[in-house]
């Protein structure tokens, strides 16, 4: 269990080369495109809260959690009126439909159980999952291969878990998909 999460020190999230790569500004913009009113981000798998910083800047209520207290402490440095939580994507310490907007930024394929996790997701939110994940080819970053999930298996995951059919939109080192309620 858990063997594929992200293990090292919450700085190194934030690295200059991470930041670039992740295009975090533009991925946060993309998830907030064409949606009505949003008002509420959760951030799966927060780390140091990279991406829900970012959210934060942008005037949303951030919610976020992390199976590593260490990660939900720097989390609460860097947006200090979040509500981080530390649990796992399978079974999300919140309430249901308390966010408009989830979000997983390069998380899912280190999850334990990809499906439940979505389940999780459509049980938490009331409009849209944005799933940031990397490629199904090989990178000189990243995780290995036969980790990364194609987007055929995370079409039918999403399909499992009661999401429209999602939409994917390739960024240079990443994949943004978007899961419809």
């Amino acid at each position: 269990m858990h063997e594929r999460r992200f293990q090292g020190d919450p700085s190194r999230l934030r690295s200059p080369e991470r930041v670039a790569r992740l295009e975090v500004e533009r991925v946060v913009t993309l998830c907030l495109q064409g949606a009505p009113a949003m008002h509420s981000v959760l951030d799966i798998g927060t780390g140091s809260a990279l991406f829900a910083e970012e959210f934060a800047k942008r005037g949303l209520k951030v919610g976020g959690v992390d199976t590593r207290p260490e990660m939900v402490a720097a989390a609460r440095q860097y947006v200090p009126d979040g509500d981080f939580r530390q649990g796992e994507a399978e079974h999300l310490p919140f309430p249901d439909a308390a966010f408009d907007l989830a979000f997983m930024g390069v998380l899912l394929h280190e999850t334990d159980d990809a499906l439940q996790a979505l389940n999780e997701a459509h049980r938490v939110v009331t409009q849209r999952l944005m799933v940031l994940e990397w490629p199904h080819e090989v990178q000189e970053f990243g995780p290995e291969l036969e980790i990364r999930l194609s987007e055929e298996h995370l079409a039918d995951l999403a399909r499992q878990a009661h999401f429209k059919p999602p939409t994917a939109t390739r960024l240079k080192n990443v994949i943004l998909y978007r899961l419809g309620k």
